[in-house]
């Protein structure tokens, strides 16, 4: 499955520096708003030291990593679900994407200019809430005004409709995001085509200054007191650490990474951070040819994650032959693990975990 994050936040909190130093794309960074119109697109390979030792115990020709896309969705301001700042376009952007990345300025810094005058986080982060719950609004008041007119027939299922999209209405007019109303699971199928920006997941990215990348700062203290409200995940980084690190080898950039005692660079834990969120797990196949890793969501069975590789593995699939990660890292192979007896064979109903290495048997 492939996983698309939506970088978003003020201008200057130090989004387009990120995106250049996860995707190396050159997108344009500058100290004045809306430098992002159109939003850049990165494809970002996952880091996973367990598919290179795997490749090697293995004496793969070629390893493929799961990859992440990030997009870089220019600066909202005050007003854009309005149409200010290009908003209207800004915000259309968002509705394609599977995670939000909010990127939050979380460093003084007098020679970068803020939008809003000042550093403040929370105020921050509810202007662009704000917006995406007022864009949200005016998609739900749209969708009452047809209802009402299908509902004259007297069709049930769309009074039914009618009555949980009102109800929506009222939530977003009180100023809170679609995510937090509270609806059953076929309730929610109901409302799933509006594409509801507020709807989303999100991830807090602190964009903090050098001196803090280890301790955090107060500021960081407020997006983790605004994020534990709605058991987000937040990550920090530090967008001027990360620019130089994506100019440097592997070799410097562990080196340097030590250095500033960091355990990993903010690319690892982004991504570590946006799996959390999501509830993703990898898993991975392994043999001569290709070493490669899959995403799939935790709680998925063996025949649908074998339909991630392709639909026929998962319509005629009658076993997977698996073996933890850790056990064949143990034991050096395929062969050993099995001689072991750390080899299964699973079934349907078998749920995959992470780090399990598969072989499937099909039969179309």
């Amino acid at each position: 499955m492939s996983l698309r994050c939506g970088i978003v936040g003020l201008p200057n909190v130090g989004k387009s520096t990120l995106f250049n130093a996860l995707s190396n794309a050159g997108a344009e960074s500058a100290n004045f708003p809306f430098c992002t119109i159109d939003p850049n697109v990165g494809m970002v390979p996952v880091p996973d030291e367990r598919l290179d030792n795997l490749s090697e115990l293995v004496g793969s020709a070629q390893v493929i990593p799961a990859t992440i896309e990030f997009v870089d969705i220019a600066g909202l301001v005050k007003g854009a679900s309005e149409g200010k700042g290009k908003g209207n376009a800004f915000l259309s952007h968002i509705r394609e994407v599977d995670l939000i990345l909010h990127v939050v300025r979380c460093f003084d810094d007098t020679d970068i200019i803020h939008v809003e005058g000042s550093v403040d986080p929370e105020r921050d982060i509810h202007i662009i809430e704000d917006e995406l719950i007022l864009k949200d609004l005016e998609s739900v008041e749209k969708r009452v005004d047809n209802l009402k007119k299908q509902a004259k027939s007297g069709d049930k299922a769309i009074v039914a409709q009618l009555e949980i999209v009102e109800r929506l209405r009222v939530h977003l007019e009180e100023g809170n995001s679609a995510r937090t109303f509270d609806l059953s699971a076929e309730q929610r199928e109901l409302i799933k085509e509006l594409f509801l920006l507020s709807s989303k997941p999100v991830l807090y990215a602190c964009n903090v200054g050098e001196s803090d990348i280890n301790s955090g700062n107060d500021y960081v203290e407020e997006v983790k007191k605004i994020a534990s409200q709605h058991d987000d995940e937040v990550v920090m980084f530090c967008a001027k650490i990360e620019a130089e690190i994506a100019e440097l080898d592997d070799d410097e950039k562990e080196m340097f990474l030590e250095e500033l005692g960091v355990e990993s660079g903010g690319l690892d834990r982004l991504i570590k951070g946006a799996y959390a969120e999501l509830g993703l797990i990898t898993y991975f196949t392994a043999g001569p040819k290709e070493a490669r890793a899959w995403t799939i969501r935790k709680g998925t069975k063996a025949p649908q994650a074998a339909g991630v590789i392709h639909t026929d593995f998962e319509k005629g699939f009658i076993r997977a032959e698996t073996i933890a990660y850790s056990d064949f890292d143990e034991l050096g192979s395929e062969k050993a693990a099995k001689e072991a007896g750390k080899m299964r064979q699973e079934g349907k109903e078998y749920v995959v975990a992470d780090g399990d290495v598969m072989l499937f048997r099909f039969n179309v």
